[in-house]
């Protein structure tokens, strides 16, 4: 039974954790509620900071999730630049960086990932970047302004969403730009080498320099300012700045701390939960990036850290906060904008999940749909300057029904037949 004498408590004021709040009051929720972030900006979206922002199409105060006073206006206590240095399980309590204590009857935990870093000499250089805040965003939309007025060499390690998001822009500002991948393709984990090629063709034809099967092994200066990067195959690339696009770690060393169970690595790492976001203690939920829960539609665990799930993820924690009993059970889904190519993706097909990969549509021309299938089964489709077909493509993952693959491929079948 939730009364107004309670205080509930959100340690991460990103998008998660500001659309959490948001559902507390929506549904009705008039006791306490302290959304606590360690950055001075209050929450605001993420993919902006590799899209729009960045490019320059959007300005800053597009990407707040509200306008600041909208939380006054909502009797939202908000704690910002104080990060939570650690959690007292019995006590119920949490403390800020400056000593101070709250008290919580329920807590969320929406920490969300912090970037990967390149364990390599060089990375203490001028000119080393990261990406994943909006004081990134706006020094690294500088550089890339820089760059490209100098005709500068911009080296981004790692061709995953972020490394690729960042080449396009930073192209369209004129740098020079190489990307530097381990793998034979780009994103070769998630689309595999035949619709990752359909990427690293998009990045050639704008100019991106691609060296695959290959990592940095160090960044060489002057001065303390980077000259250029060597991989560990014998080269040496040119380079006035550097992006690490390596991926993103779930933030969890409060959870752990505390002693909440924590899922395995092999399984994406971060907060443990259940279907209905709760961790180890009924008393507190994780949700967003550091999340890792058990999908009832999907099957197992699963981590997700794209936009939608901080979106969707934070109101269903909090309403679970207040007592209702919903399972968390969206279709994961992701987009990106690159140059002329608009993509959605929704579902999960993790390598060893599928076992066939098909087309609809014309891959040569970027203008397509592609279904990850295994038995017949859709787990996951994306649609590349499509549009309209994402919610029937999500409707087709969660049917479950079984398709015939040539059927699915031809594009005078309408997807909405599969579902009949």
């Amino acid at each position: 039974m939730v009364d107004a004498d309670q205080t509930f408590v959100i340690v991460g004021a990103g998008l998660a954790g500001a659309k959490a709040a948001e559902a507390l009051r929506s549904e009705g929720f008039t006791g306490r509620v302290i959304l606590i972030g360690d950055e001075r900006d209050h929450p605001y979206e993420r993919p902006p900071l590799s899209k729009g922002f960045l490019i320059g199409n959007e300005d800053r105060d597009s990407v707040f999730v509200q306008p600041a006073a909208w939380y006054a206006e909502h009797d939202v206590e908000l704690h910002l630049g104080q990060p939570v240095v650690s959690l007292d399980r019995e006590a119920k309590t949490v403390t800020l960086g400056d000593g101070s204590a709250l008290q919580y009857d329920k807590l969320l935990l929406a920490t969300g990932a912090e970037p990967r870093r390149l364990d390599i000499p060089g990375t203490d250089l001028a000119g080393v970047h990261h990406l994943r805040r909006l004081a990134h965003a706006e020094r690294l939309k500088g550089v890339l302004a820089s760059l490209g007025r100098e005709n500068g060499q911009l080296v981004i390690a790692g061709a995953g969403w972020i490394g690729l998001e960042v080449a396009a822009a930073a192209r369209g500002y004129g740098a020079e730009v190489t990307v530097i991948e381990p793998g034979p393709t780009p994103l070769h984990s998630v689309l595999g080498p035949e619709l990752g090629e359909v990427f690293a063709e998009l990045h050639r034809e704008h100019g991106v320099r691609f060296h695959f099967g290959a990592r940095l092994t160090g960044i060489t200066g002057q001065d303390g300012m980077v000259m250029s990067v060597l991989t560990d195959d014998g080269e040496e690339h040119p380079a006035h700045d550097v992006l690490a696009a390596i991926g993103a770690a779930p933030r969890t060393a409060l959870a752990e701390a505390a002693g909440l169970a924590m899922a395995e690595r092999s399984a994406g790492g971060g907060i443990a939960v259940d279907s209905r976001l709760r961790t180890s203690d009924p008393d507190i939920f994780a949700a967003g990036d550091v999340a890792n829960a058990e999908h009832p539609l999907l099957g197992g665990r699963l981590r997700v850290e794209h936009w939608a799930n901080a979106l969707n993820s934070g109101p269903v924690a909090a309403r679970n906060m207040l007592g209702k009993d919903l399972a968390y059970d969206r279709v994961p889904y992701f987009f990106t904008d690159q140059y002329d190519l608009g993509m959605e993706f929704s579902g999960h097909a993790a390598p060893g999940t599928y076992d066939q990969v098909i087309a609809r549509g014309d891959v040569g021309k970027r203008q397509f749909i592609a279904f990850w299938l295994s038995g017949g089964r859709v787990l996951a489709g994306m649609n590349v300057n499509v549009w309209d077909v994402t919610d029937t493509i999500q409707k087709l993952i969660r049917s479950g029904a079984t398709v015939d693959p040539d059927q699915l491929a031809d594009p005078s079948v309408p997807l909405a037949s599969f579902l009949e």
